[in-house]
């Protein structure tokens, strides 16, 4: 994190851990919460000025982050590849954070050169003090983040750009998207999270138990219907893609998430290929990242520094929900 625009690590500073004495995981909150809108109004938080114009915006992601992988899918699925550009850090995540240490997949910097994503943090907020975290969008023409909070971002790809690509985020379908969205993002795309880093058997027990709930009310809603809400994908579909497809591989073991497996729910593990399957996702799922960032960059996790080979499973074999009815796209 940096603290007063200086980077500090776990060993001098304390205020990196996130457990609290009960030995709880809490997420700490996004910094920056200002929107691009079509117009440059206002959005939801925070100031206006940042209007959607192509080529104007930058974001800074990693292929390995649930949380910066549902931008990613977004970006791609409106078309936005061209109009918003991409910078993608090494797996990694060492005593320096996020970095764009060369290796495959990593994009560097090409608009501040930075070598570290903690420098264009500290460009945005010389004083800035709290977490260093991916996704960022940045403004070229301001020189400064718009947001660091993916969600938001996710909107924003979704709503700002006017591009023809699906509508994620429907207006009749809000509030049962924003419910179904809350019960997800705080037992199981945060759960995963609560169960890993858990410093007690209480917490872990407590995560685990919520989060294994979530994921057979999951695999009993799916087994009625073909997506989580209405008859077409939303972004609610895609909030928790991202974890799903990192389950089997990384929170199964690496976070103790071992009560089951994602391909023992036939409807969570069918729904979750038929994502997979949607033209431009799978380019945007990269699982070398992923297992290399999980295993090698929670040193206390895995002392050992292993990175399994595992599990071998067919993402691209035939998911059978096609039987089902809805899972189109709603067009603009």
């Amino acid at each position: 994190m940096l603290v007063d625009g200086r980077w500090r690590t776990r060993e001098t500073t304390g205020e990196l851990d996130t457990r609290g004495g009960d030995g709880r995981f809490r997420r700490a909150p996004t910094h920056f919460r200002d929107w691009v809108t079509p117009d440059g109004a206002p959005g939801p938080s925070g100031r206006g000025g940042f209007k959607a114009e192509p080529g104007r915006y930058h974001l800074y992601a990693s292929l390995a982050c649930p949380w910066a992988h549902r931008t990613l899918i977004v970006r791609a699925l409106e078309g936005l590849e061209h109009a918003v550009s991409l910078s993608v850090v090494n797996p990694l995540m060492g005593e320096e954070g996020w970095t764009f240490e060369p290796g495959d997949g990593v994009v560097p910097d090409t608009v501040n050169g930075a070598q570290r994503l903690h420098e264009i943090y500290a460009l945005a907020d010389a004083t800035y003090t709290g977490r260093v975290t991916v996704p960022v969008l940045w403004d070229k023409a301001r020189r400064t983040i718009v947001n660091n909070e993916s969600a938001e971002i996710m909107r924003m790809f979704d709503s700002a750009f006017g591009t023809d690509g699906p509508d994620l985020y429907p207006e009749p379908l809000r509030h049962e998207i924003d419910l179904v969205n809350e019960r997800i993002y705080d037992t199981l795309n945060n759960g995963v999270y609560k169960a890993g880093f858990a410093a007690t058997q209480e917490a872990y027990e407590e995560a685990v138990s919520e989060l294994f709930a979530t994921l057979d009310w999951l695999e009993n809603r799916l087994a009625r219907r073909r997506t989580l809400v209405g008859d077409r994908i939303t972004e609610a579909d895609w909030r928790l893609f991202t974890t799903l497809v990192r389950f089997d591989a990384v929170y199964h073991g690496h976070f103790k998430c071992n009560l089951r497996r994602l391909v023992d729910y036939p409807n969570l593990w069918g729904y979750a290929r038929e994502l997979y399957q949607v033209p431009k996702v799978a380019e945007t799922v990269d699982m070398d990242h992923i297992k290399r960032h999980y295993y090698l960059s929670h040193g206390w996790l895995n002392p050992s520094g292993i990175v399994p080979k595992g599990p071998l499973v067919d993402w691209t074999e035939p998911h059978g929900r096609d039987r089902r009815p809805g899972a189109g796209f709603c067009p603009k």
